[in-house]
C-alpha cells in the first residue's frame, strides 16, 4: 500500500491523496510511516479526474468500483488498426493505452471511451467535441488529437501522439518544488501553448499538473529541468468561446466541470469564461510548482473553493521567503479574483514572467 507523508507535520495518508489537509503541503511517498508519525487515514480523494459531467459538493459522490474489460486490452488489436500495448492510465470516462498503428508502425496513445458511456449521447457528444477542437491544435506545447475512431461494436476512441515523459504532477511528487530558474521557462512554454489555443478561441478549463506532460529532449543535459518541453494535455473540457446551445446542454445548470483546486472564481460560479480563466488556473499551478502547496489551503475541495471566492491567496514568499519577489508578483496578479485585474492574455503573462526573471527569454520562446 502506497503511503504518503506531509513533510511539514508528518501526517501520513494513503494514495490517492496528494495534499495535507492540515497545511496544504504536497505529500511525499514512502514505503511505510516514519516513527512518531500521526496514524494514517484516507481523506476524501482529490478530484483529479472530472472528465465526465460531475456534480460535487456535499454529499460527495463516489462511483462504485467496477471491473471493465477495457482494463485488459494489452496484446489485442483494436479496430484492425492498432496493436494495443501497456495501459498508461484510466479515468472516469476512459482508459488510455500505448499502441502501435499497424499500417505505419507509428507509436500512438489510445483514449478509449468506457462502453457504458459510448451508449450515452452526452458523453459521445463530448468526445466528438474534444476531437473536433483538438484536431485544430498544431503547436509543440499542445497535444493534438490525430483521429476519432469507432469500432464495429460502437466502441469509441481517440488517437493521440505518444509522448515519452511524465506528468508534471508525478515529477513534482518525485523531486519536490521547483526553483524559479527551473520553473519559469516551463511556465512560459505552457503560456505559449495556451496562447495558441486561445487564438483559436479555445479555452482549456481544466489546467492542472496532471494535464501537463514534461517531455525530455533527445539529448538531455543531466540535472537541467529547463531542457524539458512542457506539453498541455487533455482538452476534454475545452470550450470554444463561440460555442452554441448544444454545449450549454452538456454543462447543465448545477453541474460544474473541472478540478476544484484549480478553478477560477468565475468557473466555480458557473459564469461565462474566457482565456483569463486559464490564466488564473496557471497562477494556481505556478504557486504549487514553486511551493509544493496550494495558494488556498483547505480541508476539503469545498473549503478551497470558498477561500477562492473570497480572493485572498497566500503570498508565495510567505511559504518560500527566498523566492524572487518580481516573479511572485506575476503569480499574484494571475490569481486576482477579478478577471479584469489579471493578465489579458497568455502572451502578456509570459512577457511578465520574462521581464521578472529572464530578460530575452521570450524572444527565443515566441520567436518575436
Amino acid at each position: 500500500m502506497t503511503v504518503r507523508r506531509c513533510p511539514r507535520c508528518n501526517q501520513t495518508y494513503q494514495a490517492p491523496a496528494r495534499y495535507c489537509v492540515n497545511d496544504g503541503s504536497l505529500l511525499v511517498e514512502e514505503s511505510e510511516p516514519p516513527p512518531g508519525a500521526t496514524p494514517s487515514h484516507t481523506p476524501r480523494p482529490r478530484f483529479d479526474d472530472l472528465s465526465g459531467a460531475a456534480a460535487f459538493g456535499p454529499p460527495y459522490l463516489e462511483a462504485a468500483p467496477t471491473v471493465n474489460p477495457l482494463s485488459t486490452l494489452s496484446g489485442q488489436v483494436l479496430d484492425r488498426r492498432y496493436r494495443v500495448a501497456q495501459r498508461l492510465g484510466e479515468g472516469g470516462m476512459s482508459y488510455v493505452y500505448r499502441a502501435e498503428e499497424i499500417e505505419t508502425g507509428r507509436i500512438v496513445a489510445l483514449k478509449i471511451l468506457l462502453p457504458r458511456l459510448s451508449r450515452d449521447p452526452a458523453s459521445v457528444e463530448r468526445l466528438r467535441r474534444e476531437a473536433t477542437i483538438a484536431m485544430r491544435l498544431d503547436h509543440p506545447n499542445v497535444c493534438p488529437i490525430l483521429r476519432l475512431g469507432e469500432t464495429s461494436d460502437r466502441l469509441m476512441y481517440l488517437v493521440m501522439p505518444f509522448l515519452e515523459g511524465e506528468p508534471l504532477s508525478e515529477h513534482e511528487a518525485r523531486r519536490g518544488a521547483f526553483s524559479a530558474a527551473e520553473g519559469v521557462p516551463l511556465l512560459i512554454q505552457i503560456c505559449q501553448g495556451l496562447q495558441h489555443a486561445h487564438e483559436l478561441r479555445i479555452i482549456h478549463r481544466d489546467l492542472k499538473p496532471e494535464n501537463i506532460m514534461l517531455v525530455p529532449p533527445a539529448e538531455e543535459r543531466p540535472g537541467s529541468e529547463a531542457t524539458y518541453r512542457a506539453v498541455v494535455m487533455d482538452f476534454g473540457l475545452a470550450k470554444e468561446r463561440r460555442a452554441g446551445p448544444e454545449l450549454a446542454k452538456l454543462t447543465a445548470t448545477g453541474i460544474v466541470l473541472g478540478t476544484p483546486e484549480f478553478m477560477s472564481p468565475e468557473q466555480i460560479r458557473g459564469k461565462p469564461l474566457d482565456g483569463r480563466s486559464d490564466v488564473y488556473a496557471l497562477g494556481v499551478l505556478a504557486f504549487e510548482l514553486f511551493s509544493g502547496q496550494l495558494p488556498f489551503p483547505g480541508k476539503s475541495a469545498q473549503e478551497t473553493m470558498i477561500a477562492r471566492l473570497r480572493g485572498h491567496p497566500v503570498k508565495l514568499r510567505q511559504v518560500k521567503p527566498d523566492f524572487p519577489a518580481k516573479v511572485e508578483a506575476v503569480i499574484h496578479q494571475a490569481l486576482a479574483m477579478d478577471p479584469a485585474q489579471r493578465f489579458g492574455s497568455m502572451e502578456e503573462m509570459a512577457r511578465a514572467l520574462e521581464a521578472a526573471h529572464s530578460p530575452g527569454l521570450l524572444g527565443r520562446i515566441f520567436g518575436r
